[in-house]
């Protein structure tokens, strides 16, 4: 595995009924494969638009994200669904985007899900735990060399949470991770480094717990 995820003096600008708000100012940052980067802040400082713009779904006003590493979408985050479609279409859908093998990515979908007869039922027709189990099997399904975590990192029950925490730990070991979350418990765990996203600004800290208390004192 090779290649990085980097970005080169991203801005991030909107504008509003106030005006223009920056929530992104200059930022430099790159995720290697084995590095785990936690990513703090609090509510609107602008993390869901750095998530959006990792993932792709929305560009920079200014600057570049270069992705040379196979990223997830992000967990958590409902996307990678296709509402129309049943459970194992969605499957073979993802596994023909990648270019895995069908019915073992199917295989593997079905069973991780746990959806039984609603597997080959349209998505649109899920109740929200129900899509964030099939969310969490697509996303496992794929060996990924980057995981973008948007928060939650398992979902449903105890016992389906614990699956899908335990798989994670299996995948992370092999891959890059970037978690933006509010969890300190998974950050602690999880990330070797962290950030504080504060007045556009990411600070970076070698220290995850100088991190934590940073953050804490916003």
């Amino acid at each position: 595995m090779s290649g990085s995820i980097e970005l080169k003096n991203v801005w991030k600008t909107f504008e509003g009924r106030q005006g223009q708000k920056t929530v992104l100012r200059g930022v430099n940052a790159r995720v290697q494969p084995g590095d785990h980067l936690g990513i703090l802040g609090r509510n609107g400082a602008g993390k869901s638009t750095l998530v959006r713009m990792l993932a792709g779904v929305e560009a920079p006003t200014r600057g570049q994200i270069r992705r040379n590493l196979l990223m997830s979408w992000p967990l958590g985050g409902g996307y990678g669904i296709q509402s129309t479609l049943t459970g194992r279409n969605n499957a073979r859908f993802i596994a023909r985007l990648y270019g895995m093998p069908l019915d073992q990515t199917e295989a593997f979908v079905e069973d991780f899900s746990e959806l039984g007869a609603y597997f080959n039922e349209p998505v649109k027709n899920y109740s929200s735990g129900m899509r964030s189990r099939l969310m969490m099997a697509l996303s496992f399904a794929v060996d990924f060399e980057c995981y973008l975590v948007d928060e939650a990192l398992s979902t449903g029950d105890a016992r389906f949470a614990s699956k899908c925490l335990e798989v994670f730990e299996e995948r992370r070991q092999n891959a890059a991770v970037i978690m933006i979350s509010h969890n300190l418990n998974h950050v602690r765990r999880y990330c070797q480094t962290a950030a504080v996203l504060r007045n556009g600004i990411l600070e970076f800290y070698e220290d995850v717990d100088e991190a934590i208390a940073s953050y804490q004192g916003l």
